[in-house]
C-alpha cells in the first residue's frame, strides 16, 4: 500500500472533523511544555487552524521526523506505553492532518539562533526545510482541510456546527490545564482570552477558568469536591440541581489531565442527583481524577477518547458516592444515607455490586454595547412586525363539538381520524363534557370510542401538534408570535451565539422576535404563540440544547431539528393537570395532524384498547 494512501485511511480515524486536527494540535502544544497557547481559525476551521506555542520547539531533524508514521518522541519501550502520562504518544496525529490538508510548520527551540520553516501539501514535504525567523516555540498551520478528499470535506456540517466542536474541543482542554493561557480567535474576531492564574491554588484557579469559558454565574452554583484515597483521588465541581441542562455538553471528565468521554461514569454522578433532578436533565460538572497510569488503558481509542480502568466497578461506586456526599453536604439536595448498604448500582451494562466506603477497594491499592435592534447582520435581527395566523387552525373546542355530533362528515372534509376510531356521534351535551375526556394520573386523557376506549399520551399528542405547525409555519415563513411584557436579555456561550445567528430567519419564521444587544448577549421580545406563559425565559435556549443534542444523535436536516426541538421543549409536560377546554383543544389539534399516530420522535400518541380485549382481560364470553 503506498504510503500516502496509508496516511489518508489513518486520517480516517484521527481526523474526524476540524476539531479533532485543533485537539491534537493543541495537545502537541501542551506535551511541549507551553505556558502560552494561541488558537487562530478561518472559516470554523475549513481555512485555517493554526496553533501557536511558547514550548520547547524543535530541531530541523525531528521538525522534518513529525510528519512520518509512527513518529514519536514521548515513548521508546512497553513500559512507557503502560505508564503513560503524555496527551499525545502515538506519533500518527501530524502525518494523518498532513495527508488530507496543507501544513506550515514553523519551530525554534530557546537556545537556537534561528528557526525552521517545514511545508507539507497533501502529505508531500513542499520543497526543502528552510531557515526562518520565529520566536521560540511552535507555529503550526493547517489550511484547506481535505482538499484532496472532496468526499471527506462534503461530510463537514454547518460553519456553526463545525464552529461549536471547535469551541467544546478549546474548552475542554483550556479547563483541563488552567495553569496555561490560552486565546481563541475566529474570523479575526476575539472568542476567548483565558490568563492563566498561577498564584491561585488548584479549586480558585479552576473557578476563575469556568467563569472565563461559561460565565460568572456559574461560580454561583457549583459545589466543591475533593477526595483522595490511596489507589484515587477526584476533585473538580458540581453543579447546583437547579442549574441543570438538556444535553450532556457541559459534561467534563479528566483522567491524568486527560480529557475522557465516560457514559459509565457519567451515570454514576448523575445517580448522585436521584430523584432532584427532572427527567430527561443533566448535572453539569467537572471532574478530575488522579491515578496511577499503571491502572488505565488510554491505548484503546484512535482519537484517545476513551481509557479503561483495571477496576471499573470500584470507580464508578467511588464516584457515585462522593458525589452524593458533596451533595448532601453542600444543603443543595435531600440529605442521602452513607450506610454500607448502598444499593446496587443500575448503570447500563454495570455491575450490580458498588463501592461502600467502609470496604473501600482503594485502601488496599492493587463586553457591553447599547441595546440595538436594527443593526442587520447575517439575515438581519428581527423587529416586531404582524404575524399571519396558522392556516386551518381551529378555535378551542370547536372540531372536538364536530368529533362527536359528525364523525363520517368530518372524514369526508378531510380530516384525519384513525380508520378504526369509531367516534361515538351525537351524545348528549352533559354526557360529553362529564364522560368523555377524563385525565389518568396528569398523563394521559381516556375517552370512549365506539370500539372500545382510546388513551392518549398528552405529552406526545403535543409534540405531535407543535411539530406540523412548527414545519408549517417553516415552509410558509410566518408563525404566530405573542410579545413579551419584559423582554429578557440572554448572554450565550460562543457557539450557541453562532447557531443563533445560522438560524434567524428559521427562529424568525418559528415567531421568535430576537435583536442583538451587544458581545454575544440578545434581546428576546417575543417567543411563539404556542410557548405556555412562564417558559418564555428558557425556552430559546432549552430549543438551542435540544437541537444540538437531535444533531449528534438524529443526524436531522436543520428545519426538520428545530420543529422536533421546539416540539419536545413547548409540548406540555407529563403530570400537568388540564382542563376539558384544554384536553378538547389537544383532541381538536391532533386529530388535524398529517401523521396522527406518533409524535414526532416516533413514540405512539395513542392506543386503543377494544371491547373485546376487556371483556376478554375480564373473563367475559
Amino acid at each position: 500500500m503506498p504510503l500516502s494512501l496509508a496516511n489518508k485511511i489513518a486520517a480516517g480515524e484521527v481526523v474526524q472533523r476540524p476539531a479533532s486536527a485543533l485537539k491534537e494540535l493543541i495537545e502537541n502544544a501542551i506535551d511541549a511544555g507551553a505556558t502560552e497557547i494561541k488558537v487562530l481559525l478561518k472559516s470554523a476551521g475549513s481555512e485555517l487552524i493554526q496553533v501557536i506555542d511558547n514550548g520547547c520547539g524543535m530541531c530541523e531533524a525531528d521538525a522534518i521526523a513529525a510528519f512520518e508514521r509512527h513518529a514519536t518522541s514521548k515513548i521508546q519501550s512497553i513500559e512507557d506505553l503502560e505508564t503513560i502520562r503524555t496527551l499525545g504518544f502515538r506519533g500518527e496525529a501530524l502525518a494523518s492532518i498532513a495527508a488530507v490538508s496543507q501544513v506550515e510548520l514553523k519551530t525554534r527551540r530557546l537556545n537556537d539562533e534561528i528557526g525552521i520553516c517545514v511545508e507539507m501539501d497533501g502529505g508531500v514535504t513542499r520543497g526543502e526545510a528552510e531557515p526562518c525567523a520565529h520566536p521560540a516555540g511552535t507555529s503550526i498551520a493547517i489550511r484547506n482541510l481535505f482538499f484532496n478528499v472532496p468526499a471527506r470535506r462534503s461530510f463537514l456540517k454547518t460553519p456553526a456546527t463545525e464552529f461549536k466542536h471547535l469551541v467544546e474541543t478549546f474548552q475542554f482542554l483550556a479547563l483541563s490545564h488552567h495553569e496555561i493561557t490560552f486565546s481563541l480567535y475566529h474570523d479575526g474576531n476575539e472568542v476567548y482570552e483565558l490568563n492563566a492564574q498561577p498564584d491561585l491554588e488548584f479549586f480558585e484557579s479552576l473557578k476563575v477558568r469556568i467563569g472565563d469559558l461559561f460565565g460568572k454565574q456559574y461560580l454561583e452554583k457549583i459545589v466543591r469536591v475533593q477526595e483522595e484515597t490511596s489507589y484515587l483521588s477526584v476533585n473538580g465541581f458540581l453543579g447546583d440541581p437547579e442549574f441543570h441542562k438538556r444535553t450532556r455538553g457541559e459534561q467534563f471528565l479528566f483522567v491524568n489531565d486527560r480529557y475522557i468521554k465516560s457514559r459509565y461514569l457519567e451515570h454514576a454522578v448523575r445517580t448522585a442527583y436521584e430523584d432532584i433532578l427532572p427527567e430527561g436533565a443533566y448535572p453539569f460538572f467537572i471532574l478530575f481524577l488522579k491515578i496511577d497510569p499503571r491502572h488505565i488503558d488510554v491505548n484503546v481509542h484512535p482519537t484517545k477518547a476513551e481509557v479503561k480502568f483495571d477496576d471499573e466497578r470500584g470507580i464508578y461506586g467511588f464516584m457515585r458516592t462522593i458525589s452524593k456526599k458533596a451533595l448532601s453536604t453542600s444543603l443543595l439536595a435531600p440529605q442521602f444515607s452513607f450506610d454500607s448498604d448502598i444499593e446496587p448500582m443500575d448503570a447500563p451494562g454495570g455491575p450490580n455490586t458498588a463501592w461502600a466506603p467502609q470496604a473501600s477497594p482503594f485502601d488496599n491499592p492493587p463586553s457591553g454595547t447599547s441595546p440595538s435592534t436594527r443593526a442587520p447582520w447575517d439575515g438581519g435581527w428581527s423587529e416586531p412586525r404582524p404575524r399571519r395566523p396558522f392556516e386551518g387552525q381551529l378555535p378551542l373546542g370547536d372540531l372536538t363539538e364536530r368529533l362527536y355530533d359528525r364523525a363520517e362528515d368530518i372524514n369526508e372534509e378531510g380530516f384525519v381520524i384513525p380508520s378504526d376510531a369509531n367516534i361515538e356521534p351525537s351524545l348528549p351535551e352533559k354526557t360529553k363534557e362529564t364522560t368523555l375526556l377524563w385525565q389518568l394520573h396528569g398523563k394521559y386523557i381516556l375517552t370512549q370510542i365506539r370500539s372500545g376506549m382510546m388513551i392518549i399520551d398528552q405529552n406526545a399528542a403535543h409534540e405531535r401538534v407543535l411539530f406540523e405547525k412548527a414545519m408549517h409555519s417553516l415552509e410558509s415563513g410566518f408563525g404566530l408570535s405573542q410579545q413579551l411584557l419584559f423582554p429578557h436579555t440572554l448572554e450565550f456561550g460562543p457557539a450557541e451565539f453562532a447557531l443563533i445567528k445560522e438560524l434567524m430567519p428559521s427562529l424568525r419564521a418559528l415567531g421568535f422576535e430576537i435583536g442583538k444587544f451587544g458581545g454575544r448577549s440578545v434581546i428576546v421580545r417575543g417567543v411563539p404563540a404556542e410557548i405556555k406563559v412562564g417558559d418564555e425565559r428558557t425556552i430559546l435556549e432549552e430549543i438551542l440544547d435540544q437541537f444540538k443534542s437531535n444533531e449528534d444523535t438524529l443526524k436531522l436536516k436543520a428545519r426538520e431539528n428545530l420543529a422536533k426541538s421546539l416540539a419536545r421543549k413547548g409540548a406540555i409536560r407529563s403530570g400537568t393537570p388540564l382542563d376539558i377546554k384544554e384536553m378538547r383543544s389537544l383532541v381538536d389539534q391532533l386529530f388535524m395532524c398529517e401523521k396522527p399516530q406518533v409524535c414526532p420522535y416516533g413514540r405512539p400518541t395513542f392506543l386503543d384498547i377494544s371491547i373485546e380485549e376487556l371483556d376478554t382481560r375480564f373473563g367475559k364470553s
